[in-house]
């Protein structure tokens, strides 16, 4: 560990570092999946009927808003978050059915300290448990890292929400504790769970994915024959810890 002028332990130089660029409205394309700027116009009828298959509307606990009475509704608030610089919504459209069938968003955009979150997240019951899920989650994870040069990927939710911390440590995010009392939404109190992913944890969590998205990774039935965490495992990722 560097120590400065006083004796004093210092951070590591970060040599050359420059304000980064933010997320370019433009597709990132995938085998399964390409996510892109969410439009109204072409995605909010489609993601209020993939949304539907949600009968119970359990998906929006955790999310800010509640479940939409109406398609003009959804497309309503579609409309107000479409335009938004950050966060930056995106829809994810399956490449089979050239339909959009969730949403995820990049946030609290800091391109000069090089911190970005992935947040917003939405994932109909047609995206859910499938390949284009996890690989939606690796595509912009590719743009922030590999694209951009950004240090830090950020995944944030309620510490209550188990799906969510399980989906964290299943991408390869490392649990880093629990902010208390961290927001009020809904009239409810919320603990905010934290996970990162740092620049140079990413190179063997690439790894990991693009192993595990390979198409020869699939049987005929499209059942994967490997884990992604056995890829991740392969690539040198340790397993993750479980969250307290």
């Amino acid at each position: 560990m560097p120590l400065n002028a006083h004796g004093q332990p210092i951070g590591d130089a970060v040599s050359g570092w420059t304000t980064r660029e933010r997320p370019p409205r433009t597709p990132m394309v995938g085998r399964c999946c390409t996510v892109v700027p969410l439009d109204p116009a072409r995605h909010a009828a489609g993601l209020y009927e993939a949304n539907g298959h949600d009968v119970d509307g359990a998906n929006f606990t955790y999310l800010f808003t509640e479940p939409f009475a109406t398609v003009g509704a959804y497309r309503a608030w579609a409309e107000s978050v479409a335009v938004l610089e950050d966060p930056l919504f995106h829809a994810i459209v399956d490449a089979r059915t050239e339909r959009a069938v969730g949403v995820a968003s990049f946030m609290r955009i800091d391109a000069g300290m090089g911190v970005i979150e992935v947040g917003n997240i939405n994932y109909s019951p047609l995206l859910q448990r499938s390949v284009a899920s996890t690989e939606a989650m690796y595509l912009m994870m590719r743009r922030v890292f590999d694209e951009l040069g950004y240090r830090r990927y950020e995944w944030k939710c309620d510490s209550l929400n188990a799906p969510s911390r399980a989906t964290a440590l299943r991408l390869g995010f490392s649990f880093e504790g629990v902010f208390r009392q961290a927001i009020v939404y809904k009239g409810r109190n919320r603990d905010t769970a934290w996970y990162s992913i740092t620049n140079d944890e990413w190179p063997a969590r690439r790894a990991g994915f693009e192993a595990w998205l390979a198409a020869d990774n699939f049987g005929a039935d499209g059942a994967q024959r490997r884990r992604l965490g056995e890829c991740f495992a392969d690539a040198g990722v340790r397993a993750p810890t479980t969250p307290a």
